[in-house]
């Protein structure tokens, strides 16, 4: 017994309702990816924390070749190490001198990575107890500020980074590839201002978008040149 074929206007229909089906199929997986919490940002987070781990091994390369950490880019636009020597706090605040390291400098983003460096620690040479001066704080679960690295004085009991570099995140301050200050659309956020500011103390916590936590928004991503890490290199090079 031969099987007759459907006639053109079943044939027509089947194949309709095959098209339904796989726009359906598109649909919910378009839906799915829609509502995936923070693919996207997670992606660039971990991009970025590769970004900073690239630039503090490129600061302890240049450390270990020429027995100091290289002061600030001359500017936004020019990511050369400034010649001017930096003997303040102020001065030794900016941008990490990408081109002079040959490394990326700015972030997921687009914005530039800032890079803050103790002042005796960009010359040479630097001696056995010389301290940094920088202060990375973070939040307790209470939200009141607990030190990460340093104390509010540093000393070599109670050693000080001498240096951080940090990306401002998605959202809120930071610089662009441009050289343009990204103005905060927030007004909460004051750790965030703080790292934006300062050339010194800086925050360092889990990201937040809650503007009622203590401190506000918050997507900075801060990291720094452990003390330890620095001087191991110098003494390997007989720098130090």
């Amino acid at each position: 017994m031969s099987l007759r074929p459907l006639p053109l206007r079943r044939q027509r229909g089947a194949a309709l309702l095959m098209l339904v089906a796989l726009a359906g199929i598109g649909s919910a997986a378009l839906l799915m990816q829609a509502y995936k919490p923070g693919a996207d940002d997670l992606r660039q987070e971990l991009q970025t924390q590769q970004i900073l781990g690239d630039a503090r091994e490129a600061l302890l390369g240049y450390a270990a070749l020429h027995g100091r950490l290289p002061r600030p880019a001359v500017s936004a636009l020019d990511g050369t190490e400034d010649a001017q020597p930096c003997d303040s706090a102020e001065s030794c605040n900016g941008f990490i001198p990408w081109v002079t390291l040959g490394i990326r400098g700015y972030d997921s983003w687009g914005k530039l990575l800032r890079y803050s460096v103790t002042p005796a620690f960009t010359v040479t040479p630097i001696r056995q107890l010389t301290t940094g001066d920088k202060v990375v704080i973070g939040r307790a679960a209470n939200g009141l500020p607990t030190y990460i690295i340093g104390q509010a004085q540093c000393e070599p009991y109670a050693q000080c980074a001498p240096a951080v570099l940090y990306s401002s995140g998605k959202y809120n301050l930071g610089t662009s590839v441009l050289g343009i200050h990204q103005a905060s659309v927030a007004t909460t956020n004051v750790d965030e201002r703080q790292n934006d500011a300062t050339p010194t103390y800086f925050i360092s916590r889990a990201r937040s978008d809650n503007a009622g936590a203590a401190g506000g928004e918050f997507d900075d991503m801060v990291t720094w040149v452990p003390i330890q890490q620095l001087q191991a290199r110098l003494r390997a090079t007989r720098s130090f």
